[in-house]
């Protein structure tokens, strides 16, 4: 961030020197490519924590980096392309030598911009003297009219025709692999694909279907073998290391629970409707349940060696997805929780009887009850105890709330602690934000859940905005006490009021702990947009 920070500093101090030029700028197609006509910078949102940070920095590139480099881009468009042969272009790779870069066929001088990439130097230099296919296919935001405008002021030449093509965005895709998903399926972000099921699937049915369970990736589907998995387990000191198969993992008792998984980010777009936000645009559907099997954790840690200490301890986790650079997808809880075989943290192979879909992590997923889903890392390729959380930037970078009155030029990562827990939540799933029921009665129908095993004792549902309030009837299976790892799906069946032509329907939970929902979004709104928990309120019309 703190680059996107100087980024937007240096298009600022230079707009102040342009005030006194014309207000359109020099911009113009430097490429022969037809994908390289320009378009006006403009703003994007939305996206997961990895594209919707890429989409925001990207735009405000689009204005800072842009500005900053004005004079830079004026000079490229008068220059004729020169050509260049890859053998020329490889020979770039280093600040010394230059920095350039291919895309298509055409040849960037990047030098001056590395330092600016949103993605920090390191990404934009696994590049240098070759083609950006590879890399931008990873992200698909960049495939878009500012990072393309803003690609094209550094364009010094073209590749010699004699030279092979360079790789497609396609031959390079390294989502080609992805598994098929259901066409119910509300897609907020392709590539990461995440999606959620649509709210009148949602709470049809207490266990929700595999095929329709919301699906959150932050990098492309691995496509593993189970035949030659192995999961590391980094061994305590006198103790000894671990490499699990997949039938290894199933010598352990095999142990069952249904656990609900929500999204840090659920609901967000009814914070991003306050303020903007950084992150996808989840509805409602960024939570599902499931009977998941396998090993408990405890259990495989007592094996490696591992026992409480005195000292603050953390258990890593780390996914088998990854990105160029071999960063792979990471988390960490507290080895406290880890080792508590009340807390029924596993090791999952099995979802609702059935080997782990690929979208959900097979061969080997670990899930956290009653903590947020970020934690619940797919995929699962090594496991260690360190002295310190994880250092992914999923765990040191995201997925973390602040007050409203925190932006991206102020906030301090450091300061607040990682989510683990979630608050209570609700929301409505029938009727739908806009439909028209009829007069009469009406049934209202959604899900209440609450982190940490904190059961739901009570949904208050409204029909007057919050004014008045009746209590729902809970569905679903008896929840333990402590251990209250699922929601409950609940209804309410009630007279329309006689006259109403409209209703404005809320819903609020109570867990055991008596913590409710917050009434509005706006005293809760952070910058990432996550623990949006507010009352959720839909508007409906009544048919005469």
């Amino acid at each position: 961030m703190m680059l996107l920070h100087r980024a937007l500093v240096l298009g600022l101090r230079q707009t102040s020197r342009l005030k006194s030029t014309p207000s359109r700028l020099c911009i113009q197609a430097c490429s022969a490519n037809d994908s390289f006509q320009p378009q006006s910078p403009r703003f994007t949102s939305g996206g997961n924590s990895s594209t919707g940070g890429w989409r925001a920095m990207g735009a405000l590139l689009g204005l800072g980096a842009v500005l900053a480099y004005h004079d830079h881009r004026c000079k490229a468009t008068q220059e004729s392309p020169r050509i260049y042969t890859k053998e020329e272009v490889c020979s770039h790779k280093s600040p010394q030598t230059g920095i350039w870069v291919t895309l298509g066929s055409d040849v960037f001088d990047v030098t001056e911009f590395v330092d600016l990439h949103p993605g920090g130097p390191s990404k934009l230099m696994l590049a240098a003297g070759g083609p950006l296919e590879p890399y931008w296919a990873l992200y698909a935001v960049h495939n878009q009219s500012h990072v393309r405008e803003l690609l094209a002021q550094y364009k010094i030449g073209e590749l010699s025709p004699e030279d092979s093509v360079a790789p497609t965005l396609e031959t390079s895709d390294p989502y080609a692999e992805d598994p098929v998903r259901h066409p119910a399926l509300k897609v907020n972000s392709q590539r990461p694909f995440n999606a959620e099921p649509p709210p009148e699937l949602l709470t049809e049915n207490y266990i929700t279907p595999n095929s329709i369970f919301f699906t959150r990736n932050h990098l492309p589907v691995p496509n593993l073998d189970p035949e030659t998995y192995h999961l590391h387990i980094v061994g305590a000191p006198g103790g000894h290391s671990l490499s699990l198969s997949l039938d290894d993992l199933r010598k352990f008792p095999k142990h069952e629970i249904t656990v609900t998984v929500q999204c840090a980010g659920n609901r967000r777009s009814e914070m991003s409707q306050i303020k903007e936000v950084k992150g996808l645009e989840w509805r409602t559907g960024a939570i599902s349940t499931a009977r998941w099997a396998g090993a408990r954790l405890c259990d495989v840690l007592a094996q490696a060696g591992h026992q409480l200490c005195e000292t603050e301890a953390h258990v890593c986790f780390e996914g088998l997805d990854s990105d160029p650079t071999g960063t792979a997808y990471g988390a960490s809880i507290p080895l406290v929780r880890a080792l508590d075989p009340e807390a029924e943290v596993l090791l999952a192979y099995e979802m609702n009887g059935q080997p782990l879909p690929r979208d959900h992590g097979f061969p080997v997923r670990v899930v956290v009850p009653g903590v947020v889903g970020a934690r619940h890392v797919k995929w699962l390729g090594r496991v260690s105890v360190e002295t310190e959380e994880s250092h992914s930037h999923w765990q040191r970078r995201d997925y973390k709330g602040f007050s409203p009155s925190v932006y991206w030029d102020t906030v301090d990562f450091d300061s607040a602690p990682s989510i683990q827990e979630l608050p209570v939540q609700s929301a409505i799933t029938e009727p739908q934000d806009g439909q028209t029921v009829d007069s009469g009665e009406v049934t209202i129908k959604g899900y209440a859940w609450s982190g940490g095993g904190r059961a739901v004792i009570r949904v208050d549902v409204s029909l007057d905005g919050g004014l008045t309030w009746q209590a729902a009837e809970l569905d679903g299976e008896e929840q333990r006490p402590r251990k209250a790892w699922a929601w409950r799906l609940w209804q309410l069946q009630v007279p329309v009021p006689a006259g109403q032509k409209e209703l404005n329907i809320v819903c609020k939970a109570v867990d055991d702990s008596y913590n409710v929902q917050p009434d509005t979004v706006a005293p809760i709104w952070n910058l990432r947009g996550v623990l949006s928990n507010a009352w959720h309120r839909v508007h409906v019309r009544v048919t005469p």
